[in-house]
């Protein structure tokens, strides 16, 4: 087995209102005082109050605009390669600041053996894992890997490459970090899908180490992985990389398919770890959306305030894709220290940098499970269960 030992989350400097990107949307995307009310409905029942870009363009004036020209119909357009230059030069970065953050008092960066880099809004050769090695010094003989373009739920995926390399090497200090520059794929052509993309996407990292159980620290131990595609959703949710950046399909009615599926693949995985529902102290949900939370707690009849982890961090940040359910975790982490797993506060334009601590546990006699599900191209779920320990 292994264990989750710390997280640490950041956040790009361009803090945006959800008011503030509404503006900018209506601006490219609302041909008619009608649709302006309509974006206007749909971003105040959006669920989300804040989130967070490397591109500062969103809230200032046309005439100040960096990545976007100040035009209009903001032509000439960006290309697919000058996201990827800004990509280049700001995914390492906020990489190194959740590393850092998880790192931070617990262990030398020069001692981590494996470092999986998890992303799919970016990417080149050499890439994203060796400018981090670079920026952190770590050493040129480290174990790297990628898992790239696998969207929300790639986290999970990376965490069970990790889980594997530690049931094999007793000695593993794996990082996990996963980086995410959705606001660069930004589409101006107002279809459903990419006024939907608009209104909820944003730019994080977080970070994960991973040590074989037999570490003494306290964390979260990994007990049981499990995922299922449902292939009748492979056409509502896909990502796809076009001449003018990578392009989202995202169905309005992903929430119905999830809705329909999630209670019996949640029962599927509990009972593969021999547990069920009422076993379950901690959900760490994916916040896709509001409409996916809400259709999750309906689905398992869950109690006001199971969902509040997710709640908040989908208020405070958006949907960031692969980073958003490690940022749920940390939430989860900071109620065992607190005593309150509903997460507290959720603003703070800083709030992605303070989690480089081993994770007490604090569970008493009884074992404390977390149950951490997310959604992506496919229609792919991936979950795992893990224990507080």
């Amino acid at each position: 087995m292994s264990k989750i030992i710390a997280i640490g989350t950041g956040v790009p400097p361009h803090a945006h209102t959800q008011d503030e990107v509404l503006g900018f949307m209506q601006r490219i995307h609302a041909s008619s005082a009608e649709e302006a009310r309509k974006m206007k409905f749909l971003y105040r029942h959006s669920g989300i109050d804040t989130r967070y870009s490397v591109v500062p363009d969103y809230h200032l004036p046309a005439a100040e605009w960096t990545f976007y020209s100040p035009s209009e119909n903001l032509e000439p357009f960006p290309s697919t390669e000058k996201r990827m230059q800004w990509y280049g030069r700001h995914a390492p970065v906020l990489a190194v600041q959740a590393i850092r953050s998880c790192l931070e008092g617990l262990e030398d960066p020069g001692a981590l053996t494996h470092l999986i880099t998890v992303s799919c809004t970016g990417m080149s050769a050499p890439g994203l894992d060796l400018q981090i090695m670079e920026a952190m010094q770590l050493p040129t003989s480290i174990f790297r890997s990628s898992v790239n373009f696998m969207g929300c739920y790639a986290a999970i995926h990376g965490l069970k490459w990790a889980d594997a390399i530690c049931r094999s090497d007793p000695d593993a200090k794996v990082m996990v970090v996963c980086v995410e520059l959705c606001t660069l794929h930004f589409q101006s052509e107002a279809t459903k899908d990419n006024i939907s993309s608009a209104m909820l996407f944003a730019d994080g990292a977080a970070a994960v180490l991973v040590t074989p159980d037999t570490d003494p620290r306290g964390g979260f131990r990994l007990e049981q992985f499990h995922s299922e595609v449902s292939l009748q959703g492979k056409s509502d949710m896909a990502w796809d990389i076009t001449s003018s950046g990578f392009q989202m399909t995202l169905s309005s009615y992903i929430p119905d398919l999830v809705e329909a599926d999630f209670a019996s693949l949640v029962d599927r995985a509990l009972k593969k770890a021999g547990l069920g529902v009422p076993d379950i102290r901690h959900w760490c949900i994916h916040p896709g959306g509001k409409r996916i939370l809400e259709a999750i707690g309906q689905s398992l009849h869950l109690a006001d305030g199971e969902l509040d982890p997710s709640y908040a961090v989908m208020r405070a940040y958006g949907n960031m894709s692969s980073p958003t359910l490690l940022f749920v975790l940390q939430r989860i982490q900071e109620g065992l220290r607190g005593g309150n797993a509903g997460g507290g506060n959720a603003g703070g334009g800083n709030a992605g940098g303070g989690a480089g601590h081993a994770i007490s546990g604090g569970a008493g006699p009884a074992v404390e499970y977390v149950f951490a599900a997310a959604f992506g191209p496919g229609l792919t779920m991936e979950t795992f269960i893990a224990s507080v320990v």
